[in-house]
């Protein structure tokens, strides 16, 4: 547990971001989490944080899923927090073995995310965890990826939420719970 109130902790997580803009492209401002990372004290803030809010609104979890690639970090130290499993979604043919996979639209054409196929059970309860949620599309797969499956999708998980892209719309009925607004 990281020290000071949970104002004090989403303090160190929004110093922590770096904002850098016209990256990946021209007229995008990219929110870094990497110095959250690299700080051990802003890393364990958000999983606090995160902890605090699934201790207090969902008891009764059996999976955390992370989101490829920086849903990997979070994820699983979050699940061994809470004594839980991990399972990754990925790009389509990064997983060995069967796997089930959903295809989705992006701005520039179509993606696909999968996950193995014996990953999850049906009726399992699943927090899925990402860094930001941006348009929402690769949280949205990944929620339909888990639907497929038969689980049960809780709430989703982020560290950084992009307001002015709608993109918790796009997930809709899911939540989302996020630590940052901007």
């Amino acid at each position: 547990m990281a020290d000071g109130t949970r104002e004090e902790k989403l303090k160190r997580i929004n110093e922590s971001i770096r904002s850098f803009p016209d990256f990946p492209i021209k007229g995008i401002l990219f929110r870094d989490i990497c110095p959250i990372l690299k700080d051990p004290n802003s890393l364990t803030a958000v999983i606090d944080l995160f902890e605090e809010h699934v201790r207090q609104n969902h008891q009764d979890v059996d999976l955390i899923v992370g989101l490829d690639a920086r849903g990997f970090l979070f994820g699983p130290l979050l699940a061994q927090r809470l004594g839980i499993g991990f399972a990754l979604v990925r790009k389509r043919g990064k997983l060995p073995g069967p796997t089930v996979s959903v295809s989705y639209d992006l701005e520039y054409g179509k993606a696909e995310v999968e996950i193995q196929e014996d990953a999850v059970a049906p009726g399992q309860k699943i927090l899925v965890i990402d860094d930001l949620l941006a348009t929402g599309g690769t949280l949205n797969a990944a929620c339909a990826l888990l639907k497929k499956l038969q689980a049960i999708v809780v709430d989703c998980l982020v560290v950084v939420e992009m307001k002015d892209l709608n993109g918790a719309d796009k997930i809709k009925p899911h939540t989302v719970f996020s630590l940052v607004q901007y």
